[in-house]
């Protein structure tokens, strides 16, 4: 990837890594243009009477004003007289390929945009609405979604000194992740998920995605089938995409979920992706550099796992532990403690036999609930601090004995509960 920046524009060059005949090279896919980030969040022009002279499409679409332009063409502004001038996108295909392989690339990245809208109904994804052929040339037509990119946002963001917030991050990612899961389960991995890909829409002020220019809508791969699949299409962003996906060529519903994971330490931190890579995996990288909880950042490091078996599985079980956690987190004020609470202790249940002194006392205090939540995370991970919440809420005038009792039990295996058990009372 190649970006150049000027005080007018923004320009972003994307490129797929090739083999063709033993060769290997980088072909440009797609190139961004962002002046501003504004050229979708103005006011809208008047539409005119008749055509003025503009170009006319189909006898139907009213070409007024170029939004941006790439490897694959342009895409316009247009007006529909059709459906009373209302406004939607129209994307030209004009491949800028030397050769007969790069252009025929593009053409099928293109179609195969255009079959995958076919397909999806989905408010935060833009509706499909034709695809034609005109004097040779294709067009694809879609919704209009006013708006700014999230690169753009958080350009803003950036200069007035700040980035997103958590809060903020955990709002998004739930809004995103059930997009993500209906596009998965209906066999369709982005594989292209950026800042520049979604979208803030004006209206709903919700994220849309866009852009499926690279998607795929065959069979996914299996991530434990039993021989490695062959290498399909290698492409996605330099930083965004996982290894497997630009370099081998494999494409996973935890490929975008890692991309998700990048794109939301990207808006915490403000740090470009690369950069993060540069020297170690993302996941190494960017706790030093963001102020979040221990639970989003183990949900976060959990979607940027460089093994694609070790991340979660679907959108669903990342959306699961987050709603969890953000309710926990929203809800409950046990989740941080700034002075021990006052508990007297009524509870029948009978002592342990062996009993650490500090566990004789009837109070408990933020630092021994802390400690709790700690252990019981290295063992079942961030659904722990849930787990102690509901315990809590539940039992309000526990011991530290009989919590650890209680806490003990959401361990399956004897060993390791015993282990924790242990742990939690030296």
């Amino acid at each position: 990837m190649v970006e150049c920046r000027t005080d007018e524009s923004f320009v972003q060059i994307v490129y797929a890594k090739v083999t063709a005949n033993g060769k290997t090279e980088l072909v440009p896919m797609k190139l961004y243009i962002d002046r501003d980030g504004t050229h979708l969040d103005r006011e809208l022009p008047t539409p005119p009477a008749t055509s003025g002279g503009k170009r006319l499409l189909a006898n139907r679409y009213e070409l007024q004003q170029v939004l941006g332009q790439g490897g694959f063409g342009k895409t316009y502004l247009t007006f529909d007289r059709h459906r009373f001038n209302e406004p939607c996108v129209v994307k030209e295909f004009l491949p800028q390929g030397r050769g007969d392989y790069e252009s025929q690339k593009s053409r099928e990245l293109f179609e195969r945009e255009a079959k995958i809208l076919h397909q999806i109904d989905r408010p935060q994804i833009p509706k499909f609405f034709a695809f034609f052929e005109e004097n040779q040339q294709l067009f694809l037509v879609q919704e209009y979604i006013k708006g700014q990119t999230y690169a753009t946002l958080l350009r803003e963001r950036q200069q007035a000194g700040d980035t997103f917030s958590e809060r903020e991050i955990i709002k998004w990612l739930q809004d995103l992740l059930p997009v993500l899961g209906y596009l998965h389960d209906r066999q369709i991995v982005h594989r292209d998920i950026s800042l520049d890909n979604i979208m803030l829409q004006t209206d709903s002020n919700l994220p849309m995605l866009i852009d499926f220019g690279i998607g795929r809508s065959d069979l996914i791969q299996r991530q434990n089938q039993s021989e490695p699949a062959a290498p399909q299409s290698i492409v996605g962003k330099v930083g965004y995409a996982p290894y497997e996906q630009i370099w081998l060529g494999q494409s996973f519903p935890s490929s975008d979920l890692y991309s998700l994971a990048v794109t939301a330490v990207v808006m915490l931190t403000g740090i470009d992706p690369q950069t993060l890579n540069s020297q170690a995996s993302v996941k190494d990288q960017w706790r030093s550099k963001a102020s979040v909880s221990t639970e989003l950042g183990q949900i976060l490091d959990r979607m940027l796992a460089t093994a694609p078996a070790n991340r979660y599985q679907s959108a669903a079980a990342v959306l699961a532990d987050l709603e969890q956690f953000a309710k926990a987190t929203l809800n409950c004020p046990i989740t941080k403690v700034s002075a021990p609470p006052t508990i007297i202790h009524t509870a029948t249940k009978q002592q342990p036999e062996i009993i650490d002194h500090c566990l004789i006392e009837t109070n408990l205090t933020a630092t021994f609930i802390t400690k709790c939540t700690q252990e019981l995370t290295n063992y079942i991970g961030p659904i722990a601090t849930i787990l102690v919440n509901k315990t809590l809420t539940k039992y309000p005038n526990l011991t530290p004995a009989e919590l650890i009792d209680l806490l003990t039990q959401q361990i399956p295996q004897p060993l390791t509960a015993n282990e924790f058990s242990q742990r939690c009372r030296s």
